[in-house]
């Protein structure tokens, strides 16, 4: 990633996402060579094949590998690798054990909360019908193929609702949402939180709305503590899923569905290891039985003394770090179900110390001992979440940050070259992705080395932003899909006559290389 544009970036919230490599956390490390020998079981397990860990004071993120299993998980999971069992058998014995400890009316354990989603909208489809099933996700000649999400709720899981092959249906009103809902729908889907809670278009308003016309309404609790009773089928919903992987400390590939029992049953029947759309979405025993013990042990946890042990860790770190001229701190709590845990906000002049938040998140993410810490990191302040530290892990974090604070890296010379072109034109792209390649089109104006433009991609153009310095070129473009799915783009290289070849980050979807070549406009004969 190029460094020379690092103060110089325009004021835009396009420069501000963490996939332009700014933030710690989206930031890929480089694996080292493997040592010699394979793999090896211990403590240094991922040094072995040339992977370094990471101190997590970030949260239950997937990037980041969710959280640790409790002991007890982890021993659940060897004791039924030992063993063969027929696994509808076994479902239908963890169903009922699972209603027991949650007082929901069934419960089944799924390949993460996304497929939970996924089943769950099949059984509110197809209802367990063998002849529907095999259809999926061809809805052609279906009662029922349309799905309501309330606006608030629009996010990048519901793709999990479109592969059954569901129409999505938007409302962002109650007047809205009377008006979509009918024959044809077959779910209502809401992701839970603070949006739902403080809309009009409420979840107690929409189960009441949606109980009229017998249709199952579905809350998405995946960043949730579990709840019992659970708050959200006693609100009227129908069924309700959540992360196994998160702060119920399961396996990190699991997922977990409550609620009406025929519902969850024909769930099971969409979901592999039978046969169908499903099949990838498979669950292994032992991360069935591994689940099942994380909701027996989450019953049984003193979740006060975690709390106050993410108290006192957040403490230790702010005592540590309060030595350092101007910097202050504050604990923020939390709001709401979702990732339950206080947050150590601090505070700084960067002008003082000679180092931002976005640099100093940076350097931590990517020098050892590897901290990642939250995206929100800006110029003045980073944060730092308790939830999935571990013991030792604040000291760590502490000494890193007072160290980084006292002593910070040299940041990379801001070059103040002249631009050698002028890039206004039209610019004809090619990219080659992984295993594919595409045609883009750069529309750009430039003014000195500041650069405004457009990017059209494969099916949209957005807005473009950049500069040049020298014979280095960086553009950044980005949008956001109405599911909540956003692109961001981040061109970098180097312009050599009237072609500029460099290197694409896409942010999670990592990077491709492109060249660029000025558009000349083919002539016609008379």
């Amino acid at each position: 990633m190029m460094e020379f544009f690092s103060k110089r970036l325009p004021r835009r919230d396009v420069f501000r996402g963490s996939a332009f490599g700014i933030l710690a956390g989206l930031l890929p490390g480089k694996a080292t060579a493997a040592p010699s020998g394979g793999l090896k079981l211990g403590a240094a397990i991922y040094e072995s094949i040339g992977v370094q860990p990471l101190v997590n004071a970030r949260g239950t993120f997937t990037i980041i590998s969710g959280s640790t299993m409790l002991p007890e998980v982890r021993a659940a999971m060897t004791e039924a690798a030992q063993h063969y069992v027929h696994i509808d058998e076994l479902m239908a014995g963890i169903g009922a054990r699972l209603a027991e400890i949650t007082k929901a009316e069934w419960g089944m354990v799924t390949c993460g909360c996304s497929a939970a989603i996924t089943h769950a909208t099949a059984a509110c489809i197809a209802g367990g019908n063998a002849d529907l099933h095999v259809r999926l996700p061809n809805l052609e000649g279906f009662a029922k193929d349309e799905v309501i999400i309330p606006k608030h709720s629009r996010n990048v899981y519901d793709a999990a609702i479109r592969a059954v092959g569901a129409k999505v249906i938007e409302a962002g009103t109650v007047e809205e949402f009377e008006l979509a809902i009918g024959p044809k729908t077959a779910m209502v889907y809401i992701l839970a939180g603070p949006n739902a809670d403080r809309s009009p278009l409420s979840t107690k308003v929409i189960c009441d709305i949606a109980k009229k016309h017998n249709v199952p309404v579905f809350v998405d609790a995946a960043a949730e503590g579990l709840t019992v009773p659970n708050v959200h089928l006693e609100a009227g919903a129908t069924l309700v899923a959540y992360s196994g992987g998160k702060c119920m400390r399961g396996p990190q590939t699991t997922g977990l569905l409550l609620g009406r029992k025929d519902l969850v049953q024909a769930a099971w029947v969409h979901s592999a290891p039978h046969h169908g759309f499903a099949r990838a979405l498979k669950i292994g025993k032992e991360e069935a039985m591994g689940m099942l013990m994380a909701v027996e042990m989450w019953m049984k946890r003193d979740h006060k003394a975690e709390w106050n042990t993410w108290t006192a860790r957040l403490d230790y770190i702010a005592k540590q770090v309060a030595s350092i001229p101007s910097v202050t701190t504050t604990v923020r709590q939390p709001e709401g179900l979702s990732n339950n845990t206080p947050t150590l906000v601090i505070k700084w002049d960067p002008a003082k110390t000679g180092i931002t938040g976005r640099a100093l998140a940076r350097h931590l993410f990517t020098t050892s001992p590897r901290i990642a810490l939250p995206t929100g990191a800006n110029e003045t302040t980073i944060q730092v979440v308790p939830y999935m530290m571990a013991n030792g892990d604040e000291k760590i974090v502490a000494d890193r940050i007072v160290a980084t604070l006292k002593a910070p890296p040299a940041a990379a010379p801001v070059s103040n070259a002249a631009p050698t072109a002028d890039l206004t034109g039209r610019w004809d792209v090619e990219i080659q992705y992984l295993a594919s390649k595409s045609t883009h089109v750069l529309h750009l104006k430039q003014v000195n080395g500041q650069i405004e433009g457009t990017h059209q991609g494969d099916f949209v153009s957005r807005d473009l932003m950049g500069q040049m310095e020298g014979n280095k070129v960086r553009l950044n473009s980005s949008y956001t899909e109405r599911h909540g799915d956003s692109l961001q783009f981040e061109f970098t290289g180097q312009l050599s006559g009237d072609q500029i070849t460099g290197t694409l980050n896409m942010g999670e979807y990592l990077d491709a290389k492109w060249t660029a070549r000025r558009h000349v406009a083919s002539s016609r004969r008379g």
